[in-house]
């Protein structure tokens, strides 16, 4: 049962902008340094897995990096195994997941795990969790409309919250967290209290995607859990995800970017599975039972509010997941980076208590803020480098290094495709597990070097006079 414990201005606060994952999960980090913390959440939150409005792409595919998942299995243990017991699926990577890039990469048993199931499931089971945690409290029905502050508006010192019913309510804090998502308001509310706009990067692909859920057929004969089919830049864009679920369901996503929009009606959803580049899914759901209508979701740009860059930021308050980095979702990155987040608060928090034991909280939030930008830095060019390899793209256009990086990374998946290790490797970067550089091993960049030199050298003699004429056109 969610709960609102009594408010107590006597012992140590935190308060928590919104009740998502990344809110959730903060609260769990922070009731390990403060004495209460309160969750202000706009909607009434649902005592089993559903839908509520404050989360318009729940019923659409989700991804739980393996990275993401190990942060959650270590703030709430034994998460992994509730989440199997309400019907997810463990999925083994590299052996469970059929994925149409080139080629069909190859499948075989690993270390890279993960869980299926939808986001209304997980983030239940997150709830739960929570709401059993003695030191959190959930204030539901309830907007931040404001934040409160010193007379000098050097320090957040809590929220103005609108409650139904009740009307306007103040709640003092020693720490406001934002975790309110896309729609957060706190580049609004600092502007009031006299901040500067933090500056803002937006790459736009005009991605959209829409879902519908299927009753896995009886005696279907899969052997995996998970079938995607990937687009290939610069003209192929269209793409598509199926995950098995709970209660012997698939969720299908597909997806496609410069406004080529999956349709919602069931003959134009059937017909855009049936384009991909792979006939997988749509083999699947062509004779399956659909369960639920079709859902569109196109707000999809990624986009980055730099907070680390300003020059004064107030003490007491901490902005984090979708409200400082959202990404595009179909990278599946989301989840995870919020986790990535909130562990870096926790180690932030320990380090401030420690070297201030009378718990001064001076130069925490610009020192969280600008952590919390290099931790970012990974995902967005991740996120970004696949959205810039398409020229509808706006809001940047990929450099020198990029462009190479991103030749280098087709050429490691063109070798994946033939060796185990190498597409191991890859994956892992993906899931958050390794750097980039990781790549760029001798171990892995002499055998791709090799292999583009041996294609290379391969080609008939046409093909290379193709490629010569080609480009003595460029250059003239």
């Amino acid at each position: 049962m969610l709960h609102v414990n009594t408010y107590s201005t006597t012992k140590s606060h935190a308060l928590v902008i919104g009740g998502s994952i990344a809110g959730m999960l903060a609260a769990q980090v922070l009731s390990k340094h403060f004495e209460q913390v309160t969750i202000v959440e706009r909607d009434n939150l649902p005592e089993q897995p559903g839908q509520r409005p404050g989360v318009p792409q729940a019923q659409h595919g989700h991804i739980l990096l393996q990275r993401g998942q190990q942060i959650l299995e270590q703030l709430f243990p034994g998460l992994k195994t509730e989440l199997i017991a309400a019907g997810a699926y463990s999925v083994n990577i590299t052996a469970d997941l059929l994925w149409y890039l080139n080629a069909w990469t190859p499948r075989f048993p690993s270390d890279i795990t993960t869980i299926n199931c939808s986001r209304n499931l997980l983030e239940w089971a997150i709830r739960r969790r929570v709401a059993n945690n003695n030191r959190v409290a959930f204030l539901q029905g309830a907007q931040v409309i404001g934040l409160l502050s010193n007379s000098s508006h050097s320090r957040v010192t809590g929220v103005r919250v609108y409650l139904r019913n009740q009307g306007k309510t103040d709640f003092t804090a020693d720490l406001v967290v934002d975790a309110s998502g896309r729609n957060s308001h706190s580049i609004q509310w600092l502007e009031a209290l006299g901040y500067a706009t933090p500056q803002k990067t937006t790459i736009n692909s005009f991605l959209g995607y829409a879902s519908r859920w299927y009753q896995i057929p009886e005696n279907f004969p899969d052997d995996w859990q998970v079938a995607g089919v990937w687009g290939k830049p610069p003209n192929m864009s269209r793409g598509g995800w199926l995950f098995k679920i709970e209660k012997n369901n698939w969720l299908v996503t597909l997806f496609s970017v410069n406004r080529d929009y999956p349709p919602t009606d069931e003959a134009g959803f059937l017909e855009f599975a049936r384009s991909l580049r792979a006939p997988i899914i749509y083999e699947a759901i062509k004779n399956a039972q659909p369960i639920s209508p079709v859902y569109s979701y196109r707000r999809t740009e990624n986009c980055w509010h730099h907070y680390e860059k300003l020059s004064r930021f107030p003490e007491g308050l901490i902005v984090l997941g979708d409200a400082v980095c959202a990404l595009n979702p179909v990278s599946g990155q989301g989840m995870s980076v919020s986790a990535l987040s909130v562990l870096i608060l926790d180690d932030c928090l320990v380090k401030q208590f420690s070297c201030h034991p009378h718990r001064n909280l001076i130069g925490l939030s610009k020192r969280f803020q600008r952590r919390l930008s290099q931790a970012i830095a990974l995902p967005w060019a991740i996120a970004t480098g696949e959205d810039l390899r398409w020229s509808t793209t706006e809001g940047g256009r990929p450099n020198f290094m990029t462009r190479l990086f991103q030749q280098y990374v087709d050429q490691v998946l063109l070798h994946g495709i033939e060796s185990p290790h190498v597409y191991k490797v890859f994956l892992e970067v993906m899931h958050l597990l390794k750097p980039p550089s990781t790549l760029l091993h001798p171990s892995i960049g002499i055998p791709v070097l090799l292999q583009f030199i041996k294609r290379f050298t391969h080609r008939s003699d046409w093909q290379v006079a193709r490629l010569v004429a080609i480009s003595e056109t460029k250059r003239t």
